[in-house]
């Protein structure tokens, strides 16, 4: 079984708005049933599992309903971090999934999931055990020199850098096991970090899978200003 946990639970202070970003509508939908319908169009997901803000659970329930979100199973409630979150989202799978299903982690507000972004790290995970979607890092990377923040002398090799996104996928063993001896020990749970973060500080290998530049977090409001208008944008027909 392959399942999706879609991570829901932020409040989107960044965005500057009066509800959570996730909720936000953009032409009459909100931005979260965007991603929820990516995963359900993908022959390869069995079910979906949403961890949201408490107090919108039957919001969710309700537009997936009206637009036949028909693989979501379970909504359960995030917490204070993401990774708590997440957290929650993997325990709810306990007594349900079994050690090598595949568990997708993804960002509610990353609405332009791809097929073949979905496919490819699907693929890694049976693979390899895990998949994180990456891509190139484009840009040159100096290091402030320490004693003079605005001056460098040394830089980090672009070809050596990769950058990483959701959608990550585990097996649920390795997952269940990784979450509760990363809460037990204090490891790779606190700030910034996410499941990819926290399995390296484990000591885990992660594998590379296919992303996709179109697949943006929406964080700003200029964010969301991208998001309309790769929906509006159409594709000329000479492009392959």
């Amino acid at each position: 079984m392959t399942v999706a946990i879609i991570v829901a639970g932020g409040s989107g202070k960044r965005m500057g708005q009066d509800i959570p970003k996730q909720f936000l509508n953009v032409f009459d939908k909100p931005v979260l049933m965007y991603t929820l319908e990516g995963f359900q169009r993908h022959p390869e997901i069995d079910a979906i599992e949403v961890v949201c803000i408490d107090g919108w659970h039957d919001v969710v329930w309700a537009y997936a309903k009206q637009l036949q979100i028909t693989k979501l199973k379970w909504i359960v409630s995030g917490g204070a971090t993401g990774q708590e979150s997440i957290r929650n989202g993997v325990k709810n799978l306990e007594g349900i999934c079994s050690e090598d299903d595949v568990i997708i982690i993804h960002d509610g507000i990353r609405p332009l999931i791809d097929d073949a972004v979905l496919s490819d790290v699907i693929e890694k995970c049976r693979l390899y055990g895990n998949g994180v979607t990456s891509l190139p890092y484009n840009e040159q990377i100096f290091v402030v020199d320490p004693q003079n923040e605005a001056t460098t002398t040394s830089y980090i090799p672009r070809e050596t850098l990769r950058r990483v996104s959701t959608p990550q996928a585990y097996r649920f063993g390795k997952l269940c096991w990784a979450y509760e001896k990363a809460f037990r020990e204090g490891i790779g749970i606190y700030g910034s970090s996410y499941t990819n973060t926290m399995m390296v500080e484990l000591g885990e290998r992660l594998y590379f899978s296919a992303g996709s530049d179109k697949n943006i977090k929406l964080t700003t409001v200029d964010d969301l200003e991208m998001f309309k208008a790769h929906l509006k944008m159409s594709k000329d027909e000479w492009i392959k």
